[in-house]
């Protein structure tokens, strides 16, 4: 067998087995995802990381879009805060963190996020 056969022969037999355990073998191979030409960011711009604040506050952000988030979704303590429209109210006291999230017009959830903790008084 010539060496272009042989290296043939191998690359085959890699790909056989990724496909066969279900990851991509090539970059290219990502099912369903879309190419990022312009990344999303998100950034809480208020308030701020180690911030003291009281029980209700409002969160400000800012988002680029990019190609695909449309919104954001806000959580607290990992929690999703449904229907959140610029205020979080009657957080207990204490530490808690604040994380917004890039979200999609189908509310999949993007790699863009941006997490501040702050103190409750």
């Amino acid at each position: 067998m010539h060496v272009t056969g042989r290296i043939w022969f191998m690359g085959l037999g890699i790909a056989l087995v990724g496909c066969l355990a279900g990851t991509p073998v090539f970059a290219e191979d990502k099912p369903g995802a879309q190419p990022m030409k312009d990344g999303p960011k998100v950034m809480i711009t208020s308030p701020k990381d180690g911030d003291r604040v009281s029980d209700s506050f409002e969160v400000t952000y800012e988002l680029t879009k990019g190609s695909q988030p449309t919104h954001v979704h806000v959580y607290v303590d990992d929690q999703y805060q449904k229907g959140f429209s610029g205020m979080l109210k009657g957080l207990s006291k204490g530490t808690h963190q604040i994380t917004v999230k890039g979200a999609t017009k189908n509310h999949d959830v993007m790699a863009a996020s941006h997490t501040i903790t702050v103190e409750v008084e």
